[in-house]
């Protein structure tokens, strides 16, 4: 049956390898094979599946449904290793050098910078400009010239980029690996006075010292229309207009909360999202409604497909002329978002069932879903990595399968009741489908999402179709103004109900910890669960009983392997330096080095260590404390017997002693110290020094130069990364 069953979705077939192909690809890209014997491997494939697809053997059938996987497999794994080899095969200059770049996005405000991505069009010397054509991200320093930026404008800086590094913290999210995917060739700050406006219709306002370094250089303007940028261009119209609508926006009075999720649910704008309203959405289990995706693609869809019902009366031409203003009203819709992938792979979707609706075919189904993932990992392989687009296919994929089985289990007779069980059929669907990603990526399971959903998507529909109606009354501003009141306070109980929910006990399950082989077991259970469902033998039932028992036993063992052990680790956090006492029960203290440290940033870079390793909330010790086994004095810790000496300041400087005071293990050095360490040495005794990636890489290198000189054992940990020490 399960043959049968695959027979009649032939695009399943032939993603489930090229998904694997590319996962593959991306895993092992470091010790890929060059792409010459990719190519030739993925010829010699296909020219055995046409061969043996030619013979037209029934004897031969499964040799053309191998070398076909094979061939899908191939696929994808060239297809993802070219697209990574793309970003990294050019090698930037060690030291500062001279760049033409095209911003290509709106410049995003962070606490001291503007992060601006843009093109590299060239760099330049004295000779002139030599072309790049790369992607990067440009930190640029806060000052009122940079904020004034917009996208589209071409600009000259001088800073040093390097390749996408990651920090090497224990479980840290690669963020290296996330903008190679995304195809970010390098990262570089430029301070004030180091960039200046080439083209753009604020020219005038150039940095102080930009006008120099312009002139200085005069570089050729002519490849500016070039064919490699224009994509950038239309993106940049798109956000031009997407600028024009949020203007609007302000205009009939929205600000706020309201302003923000009125921007991310019809132009896919979440910049104004701010950190309380973001946190509200995910406990009570409503993030997806602030992601433009397939929810709001597909109530527009249903919008467009009712107002056009007209058109499709007139029989076969009508049916094709709805289709043809569907599809160019869903990408219309795309470009005004800036065509962001979410939105991208939603409308394609679309796209494809009003295909499929022109040709009178079945317009959801596995196959189409299918047909739809493959053509996108076709167009960009690196999306099968995107959290957005495996939650979306998941959710689809498990309503498709499992929401009638749920719906079935009550019957309800009223119409209302129908309708209410059929919502959260749907919802119970999508939960228990990415349930295991949301827990892998988040570490959260909010408890509470029927509630939240029963309510919500009927309030977004509504808020969604009339916003719509809105926008379209721009020509008629006093009865626009009347309806923005009405979507104002339709938005307002939006966002107090999900306030409301997320103070409900026990709202979410956080600091859940899935390994990777786990979250693929229990896909293969709920799909055993399926297949029981659809046969109903007592031996599929005891083979995914059994799996479960097995996947259970490796969850046990992995999680007694990974329990907390007495150790001291330090991370590599540059804002925040601080040692971690951990205990064996799971207790832990957290001392913090600074006087005012950045906890948020080592929460977000640390928390999925902590998780893994099932540790407690920490204890954050910031002034002197004892315990048992725990005790800090000023600038000494001691922990099972282990001493730790912070410095962060000069206090040990200057200090004269016949012979060493103390014996330590570890002497922790901090921004803040500026002497020699043989000032220190006359104190102590250490039995390891570490390097804070606080300090400048001046003062770094040279304490490494005094360490190396005195055959004294160090670690850098802007180099090494953090590290644990088991006691």
């Amino acid at each position: 049956m399960m043959t049968f069953y695959f027979h009649k979705y032939p695009f399943m077939r032939l993603i489930i390898p090229w998904i694997t192909g590319v996962f593959c690809g991306d895993l092992f890209f470091d010790s890929s094979p060059g792409l010459f014997w990719g190519v030739l491997v993925f010829f010699l494939f296909f020219g055995l599946s046409m061969t043996f697809y030619f013979l037209q053997r029934y004897s031969l059938r499964w040799c053309f449904g191998v070398t076909t996987f094979a061939l899908c497999f191939t696929g994808g794994w060239m297809g993802i290793t070219w697209q990574l080899q793309q970003t990294t095969n050019h090698t930037f200059p060690k030291e500062e050098a001279v760049y033409r770049i095209l911003i290509t996005d709106t410049p995003q405000i962070k606490e001291h910078t503007y992060l601006c991505r843009a093109l590299l069009r060239g760099h330049c010397d004295s000779i002139g400009t030599h072309p790049i054509e790369q992607k990067v991200i440009l930190y640029l320093q806060q000052d009122l010239a940079v904020s004034r930026l917009r996208s589209g404008d071409e600009l000259l800086v001088s800073a040093r980029i390097s390749l996408p590094a990651n920090n090497k913290n224990f479980d840290e999210f690669d963020y290296a690996r996330y903008l190679m995917r995304k195809g970010i060739s390098g990262t570089g700050y430029v301070a004030s006075g180091k960039w200046a406006i080439l083209s753009s219709d604020l020219s005038s306002n150039l940095s102080s010292g930009g006008q120099a370094l312009c002139l200085s250089l005069q570089p050729d303007r002519t490849s500016k229309h070039n064919l490699g940028t224009s994509l950038f261009y239309l993106r940049s119209m798109a956000n031009s207009y997407r600028e024009k609508i949020i203007s609007l926006y302000h205009e009939l009075g929205f600000n706020g909360d309201e302003l923000a999720v009125l921007s991310a649910l019809t132009i896919g704008d979440k910049t104004e999202l701010s950190e309380s309203i973001h946190e509200s959405y995910s406990v009570a289990g409503a993030s997806h409604i602030l992601a433009l995706s397939g929810l709001h693609i597909g109530l527009l869809y249903a919008l467009l497909f009712f107002i056009l019902q007209p058109v499709a009366k007139r029989g076969n031409t009508g049916k094709c002329l709805r289709s043809l203003f569907l599809i160019i009203l869903l990408w219309a819709f795309a470009f005004f978002t800036g065509f962001s992938p979410s939105v991208v792979r939603s409308v394609t979707m679309f796209s494809i069932l009003a295909l499929a609706d022109m040709f009178g075919r079945q317009s959801f189904s596995l196959n189409t879903l299918a047909a739809t993932a493959w053509l996108m990992l076709l167009c960009n392989p690196a999306w099968l990595f995107d959290v957005g687009f495996q939650l979306s296919f998941v959710a689809v994929t498990s309503i498709l399968l499992i929401q009638q089985p749920i719906y079935h289990l009550f019957t309800i007779k009223s119409r209302i009741g129908k309708y209410v069980w059929g919502l959260m059929s749907v919802s119970i669907a999508a939960q228990l489908g990415t349930a295991p990603l949301v827990i892998f990526y988040f570490s959260r399971f909010s408890t509470h999402f029927l509630l939240t959903n029963l309510a919500v998507i009927p309030l977004v529909t509504i808020i969604l179709y009339i916003a719509v109606f809105m926008l379209s009354l721009t020509p008629i501003s006093w009865i626009q103004t009347y309806v923005a009141e009405g979507v104002k306070k339709l938005l307002e109980i939006l966002n107090l109900f999900v306030r409301w929910v997320e103070q409900l006990p026990y709202s979410s399950i956080d600091g859940i910890w899935l390994y990777q082989l786990e979250v693929f077991g229990i896909y293969v259970s709920l799909l055993l669960l399926f297949y029981y469902y659809m046969n109903r033998r007592y031996k599929n039932l005891i083979t995914c009983l059994s799996f479960i028992l097995l996947l259970a036993i490796c969850h046990v063992t992995m999680s007694w392997i990974d329990r907390p052990q007495s150790s001291l680790v330090f991370y590599n956090v540059r804002g925040c330096p601080a040692v971690h006492c951990i205990e064996s029960d799971g207790h832990s203290w957290i001392n913090y080095a600074d006087t005012l440290p950045d906890k948020q940033l080592l929460k977000r870079v640390v928390t999925n260590y902590w998780n893994h390793h099932h540790l407690l909330p920490p204890k954050e010790i910031t002034a002197d404390y004892k315990t048992t086994a725990f005790s800090r004095q000023q600038q000494m810790l001691s922990f099972h017997g282990c001493r730790i000496c912070i410095v962060t300041d000069n206090r040990w400087r200057n200090k004269l002693a016949d012979s060493a005071l103390y014996t330590i293990d570890y002497l922790y050095l901090c921004k803040g110290y500026d002497g020699h360490l043989e000032e220190l040495t006359r104190l102590f005794v250490p039995g390891c020094i570490l390097l804070d990636a606080s300090l400048s890489e001046y003062r770094k290198n040279r304490l490494e130069d005094e360490c190396k000189q005195s055959g004294l054992h160090f670690i850098s940990l802007s180099e090494e990364g953090s590290v644990c020490f088991l006691l």
